[in-house]
């Protein structure tokens, strides 16, 4: 028999063995143990941890079911319909929920099923740019500001703190009155308004990282800022980001439908979930359903956008060991 090599354990002789050999057929103890304890010791990779956490999240997981079904009702649902958003039925003005018209009528006979789908299109695809420009302009910036520090982070901090303290409602006031709005228009106004609070976390993020191992050894290596900044840093912030972008689209939602409602965002023929209610308050009383579902809508979007934002938020922590 051959004698094991001197300073080598008899597990090392395994782990170095051919494949095929005897040795190499003899199971390590890990091995045992988890055969005995029925564990299954194959690896997972990072995105299979995340959806396990996720889907393990039930409000969540059902929040981005709800979610993904007003997003296609809202999308499919004027196709399906035999009225256009400005067709009128002059036999059934200002009627309730009916066969023929499930959300009832406006005052001039408009379909409202019809009008709110595409209100709903609309103010989801004012809180998507909202989400997706705040994210550009928030990332970019606060990455800027935690990395260099000094001088340049010094400049960016106050200005995060400048337009933190800007009443953002009382400004898209000033700018709805003033200028025509359209969906674009209020997206960007928007975002230009919400940039800090993707800005403050990433700032904070990229403070804690600049420090770490890998960033050092990158900076030995050669690499130029920008490579490090969002080739080696950015990836480890793209949890708190995407969760932060993800909750801001609620927030667009509630700041759009105000505007819309008190006349300054976004102007009919449009429709919008908050200029929807803005037209059918006066009828509160003899046909609240006008302005329920709307409503409706805001509010289920707004929670399952919070809900979703919750599940990403424990999936996406790299520390949690749930799932």
């Amino acid at each position: 028999m051959s004698e094991t090599p001197s300073g080598m354990s008899p597990e090392d002789v395994v782990d170095d063995a051919p494949p095929g050999s005897i040795a190499a057929d003899v199971p390590s103890d890990a091995a045992v143990l988890a055969e005995r304890e029925g564990m299954n010791i194959t690896s997972r990779s990072f995105g299979r941890q995340t959806w396990d956490r996720f889907r393990r999240h039930r409000l969540a997981l059902i929040a981005a079911i709800v979610l993904a079904l007003l997003a296609t009702a809202f999308i499919v649902g004027p196709w399906l319909s035999p009225y256009g958003f400005s067709e009128r039925d002059v036999l059934n003005m200002r009627s309730g929920p009916t066969a023929e018209h499930p959300f009832g009528t406006d005052t001039i006979g408009r379909d409202l099923m019809v009008r709110t789908f595409l209100g709903g299109r609309f103010s989801l695809r004012i809180a998507l740019i909202v989400a997706l420009l705040t994210t550009l302009i928030g990332t970019v910036i606060g990455a800027i500001g935690g990395y260099f520090g000094g001088t340049v982070d010094t400049i960016v901090n106050q200005t995060i703190n400048l337009f933190l303290i800007i009443p953002a409602l009382v400004v898209l006031l000033v700018v709805g009155v003033r200028f025509a709005a359209s969906p674009n228009s209020i997206a960007f106004l928007l975002a230009i308004l919400l940039w800090p609070t993707i800005a403050r976390v990433v700032r904070g993020l990229f403070l804690q990282y600049k420090e770490q191992e890998f960033v050092l050894a990158a900076k030995a290596a050669g690499a130029r800022a920008p490579r490090i900044m969002f080739r080696h840093i950015l990836p480890n912030t793209f949890g708190p980001i995407v969760v932060n972008a993800t909750l801001l689209i609620g927030v667009a939602i509630i700041l759009e439908s105000t505007l819309s409602f008190l006349g300054v965002g976004v102007q009919p023929p449009t429709p919008t979930l908050g200029n929807l209610i803005e037209e059918s308050k006066g009828q509160l009383d003899s046909k609240p359903s006008a302005v329920l579902i709307p409503g409706g809508f805001i509010v289920a979007i707004t929670l399952c956008v919070n809900f979703l934002g919750d599940g990403l938020r424990d999936a996406l922590d790299p520390t949690s060991r749930k799932g």
